[in-house]
């Protein structure tokens, strides 16, 4: 599914990714609200039982719907039970390999999109939420996106955090849009610890879309997102500490911010960055992360960075092309 990152820049100003609002509502993420209130599980287990080699077979698969098979194996080694119970989690796990195989191309398999799908179907009807989101992603692609989204609730709602998210961004694409629904699913995701989605649900709140302006509530999720990996959060960040948005306003975090960012490829960071540097006096340096954002793309940095190269000597301008010809982004979670 293609990600939309908002809020975009219209203009060429600086801080206009990040649209500022007066007010924000604090009672929008309330624990006892009942939008936020997770649903109830239809059968209790007793925890004084103490045999959970009893646990209803229903119950046992929808906890682990969403296990790898790694912990599939180590779950079912448990008791001969849940080894039983386990069995079609364990072959949806096969199909989910063959699965990517086939849409990948992997281990001498020629990509085929339509035994990708077929192979992640059969792990969806064993159990397994990891081939629910597959068998969805691909149906997103190619345009059934009414399966798509039957598919991801149905994950969601076995607790799956990236079903979760893919829900709540498919619902912010869906015709008529779902704006409420899509927020309260980016919730679950992001109580889960769901990056991507945190970063979603900090648009939401930024933009006020589904849910009420809350610029404050906003920057602690952009801010998880970033601890979390998420470039694009990082970058948001960054902004946020810059013009006190949300955040403190505090420049060296601003720039803390930006810099992770701009070491894990966000082209307007390393754009804001170079700028950064160059108003510090550290000309080699900018020019490196202005190079960088050249040539990916943001063609005003193109601009800064031959201004800077005049006032440079030959070896000066030889040396910064020479890294940025050589420089790798940091890994990061997109």
């Amino acid at each position: 599914m293609k990600q939309v990152t908002w809020p975009g820049r219209s203009d060429g100003s600086r801080f206009k990714s990040l649209p500022i609002k007066n007010q924000f509502h604090q009672s929008e993420f309330k624990s006892t609200s009942k939008f936020w209130s997770a649903p109830s599980a239809s059968r209790k287990i007793r925890s004084s039982d103490g045999d959970f080699s009893k646990l209803p077979f229903d119950i046992l698969t929808k906890i682990a719907s969403s296990f790898t098979l790694p912990n599939l194996q180590a779950a079912s080694l448990a008791c001969k039970s849940w080894s039983e119970g386990l069995r079609p989690l364990r072959e949806a796990m096969l199909f989910l390999k063959w699965g990517k195989r086939f849409k990948h191309g992997l281990g001498g398999v020629r990509p085929n999109l339509n035994k990708a799908l077929e192979s992640f179907l059969k792990g969806a009807a064993r159990g397994s939420t990891l081939a629910m989101v597959d068998a969805a992603l691909l149906y997103w692609e190619i345009g059934s996106k009414d399966k798509a989204i039957a598919l991801y609730e149905k994950a969601a709602k076995l607790g799956d955090p990236a079903g979760q998210c893919n829900l709540g961004l498919a619902y912010l694409q869906a015709e008529p849009l779902k704006r409420k629904e899509a927020v309260k699913w980016l919730f679950q995701a992001s109580k889960s610890g769901h990056v991507r989605a945190q970063y979603q649900l900090a648009l939401c709140l930024h933009r006020g879309s589904g849910v009420n302006c809350n610029l404050q509530g906003a920057a602690r999720w952009y801010l998880k997102a970033a601890e979390g990996g998420y470039v694009r959060a990082m970058y948001n960040v960054g902004l946020c500490y810059s013009v006190g948005e949300g955040l403190a306003q505090s420049h060296r975090q601003a720039r803390k911010w930006m810099k992770r960012a701009a070491d894990r490829g966000h082209s307007k960071a390393q754009f804001e960055h170079g700028l950064g540097l160059f108003s510090e006096g550290e000309k080699l340096k900018a020019v490196v992360y202005l190079e960088l954002a050249t040539r990916a793309g943001e063609t005003a940095a193109a601009h800064v960075k031959n201004v800077i190269l005049q006032q440079l000597s030959a070896t000066s301008r030889d040396r910064v092309m020479n890294l940025a010809d050589n420089w790798r982004a940091m890994p990061s979670s997109r």
